[in-house]
């Protein structure tokens, strides 16, 4: 057995960790990073990455179907789901050295592959190695989530960390759960030419505002998804394929099962207890600083709860640079920390929504809307399906929802504005190329000055009396 010493020992090579890793010894830490599994963590293996290049693959399926607006005859798409997997696989492959062992140890990272767990509060044991650190970093992510229904263990069944592997196309995808994952993998594999079935116990989406979300459920359910919700899973049973039994009586039959039920954090084979670190289901317990209740230890991403995505994993690792390397005070906040489905039409969150902006302010909400059927860019498209709100409170947005082409780009200026506390003001003076979809942003900001420019007899009697002159 031997023992290191080092500034920074980070548990987890995915976003997050590889974020702190390079950021810390670029700037004069010592860094041991640990991973007993695959570089890059969840998603460049098995989330966002995978995704995104099988819904590209499917996107250029669909596009085939759907000429005949523009004059181009539509044709049946001949999908090879084989090659659309080999895609998928390539795109990781581009990426994996960025994220790779030998990129880091480039930088001066000591890179262990092993998974690592605490001995005592200040170490931690990864094969036959000690690791003494000033300062540690949790950063392992989360798993699929695999709710114990009756039957489950006796069907092959996949969840986004397999699901990419499969290269036999699925004749019948049961999903079960209607959350993010399970309606960009319903629509990708319709797309590709398998029916798709998808179960959800609540409301599909339920985590978006109901407006927003019935946009992009009504598009998928127009392609052939079938959306069962109120459904809860509550048997399944090899017969016919795979039968999903719900609690309501109905069954569901089909040829290939994916559970996408949430995630759960990664923190069984930790031994927490043992550095005096204290958890719940949802994750560690942190603080705004994103502290344990171990001072020494820190723990970022989805294993310190609340939101789970990539992006909020790098921006935790920004807040605990400041700290852990500085010794500066650094609090994180999810008020401006977006989010985005990549269904089509996308849909994009950042701040509150709003539900929740008229709970939290009552009546000093104002919302402003603005349709993509009304952007002369999305009329030349024919996107005009989608819609954009934004919450309002005393001249300043507090939260932004949108359904449409490009969500998830759109909503980083939203991003911008409530991180920087910007004024509503800001975005209607923006100028913006004309026509793009950017406008939509920008009008949706103008209405705000609709009822008080243009609707105020006050300023229309201004007017008139300095016309006088």
């Amino acid at each position: 057995m031997k023992t290191i010493k080092t500034d920074l020992c980070i548990i987890g090579a995915g976003s997050g960790g590889l974020s702190t890793a390079a950021g810390a010894v670029q700037m004069g830490a010592s860094v041991v990073l640990l991973e007993g599994g695959k570089m890059g963590g969840d998603c460049l293996n098995y989330g966002c990455v995978p995704s995104k290049a099988l819904l590209a693959a499917a996107k250029h399926a669909h596009g085939m179907t759907t000429g005949a607006p523009f004059g181009i005859k539509p044709v049946k798409a001949s999908v090879d789901y084989a090659a659309a997997k080999a895609h998928v696989a390539k795109v990781i492959a581009g990426i994996e050295p960025h994220d790779s062992v030998e990129r880091f140890e480039k930088l001066g990272v000591n890179v262990i592959t092993e998974f690592g767990r605490f001995i005592s509060p200040i170490e931690v044991q990864a094969g036959d190695t000690i690791i003494k650190a000033r300062r540690f970093v949790i950063a392992t992510g989360s798993s699929p989530f695999v709710p114990p229904i009756p039957g489950l263990d006796t069907v092959r069944h996949y969840t986004n960390e397999d699901i990419f592997q499969l290269t036999e196309q699925p004749e019948h995808l049961i999903i079960i759960g209607g959350g993010p994952i399970g309606m960009e993998m319903a629509q990708a594999h319709q797309r590709l030419g398998c029916k798709v079935t998808v179960i959800e116990g609540l409301k599909a989406l339920h985590n978006d505002d109901p407006e927003i979300a019935a946009i992009a459920l009504e598009r998928i359910r127009a392609e052939g998804v079938q959306i069962v919700e109120g459904a809860m899973a509550s048997e399944i049973i090899a017969k016919n394929g795979i039968t999903v039994k719900t609690k309501d009586g109905r069954s569901f039959s089909g040829s290939h099962l994916l559970v996408a039920m949430g995630r759960k954090p990664n923190i069984d084979s930790l031994d927490l207890d043992k550095a005096g670190i204290n958890f719940e289901r949802t994750g560690i317990s942190v603080g705004a600083n994103m502290k344990s209740s171990n001072k020494r230890v820190y723990a970022i991403g989805d294993v310190a709860g609340g939101l789970q995505f990539t992006h909020m994993a790098g921006y935790h690792a920004g807040v605990i640079i400041k700290s852990a390397l500085f010794g500066l005070p650094s609090k994180s906040s999810n008020a401006h920390i977006p989010w985005a489905t990549y269904t089509d039409p996308e849909i994009a969150q950042v701040g509150l929504t709003e539900a929740k902006a008229i709970e939290k302010h009552g009546d000093l909400v104002e919302v402003l809307r603005f349709n993509y059927a009304e952007n002369d860019r999305a009329r030349a498209e024919l996107n005009t399906t989608g819609l954009i709100k934004v919450m309002v409170v005393k001249g300043r947005p507090v939260g932004a929802s949108i359904v449409g082409t490009q969500a998830g780009e759109h909503i980083s200026l939203w991003s911008l504005v409530i991180a920087n506390k910007l004024k509503i003001g800001a975005v209607a003076a923006m100028v913006s190329p004309y026509p793009t979809y950017a406008e939509i942003s920008k009008r949706a900001a103008g209405s705000y000055y609709t009822p008080r420019l243009f609707q105020s007899d006050r300023v229309k009697k201004f007017v008139r009396f300095v016309q006088r002159f």
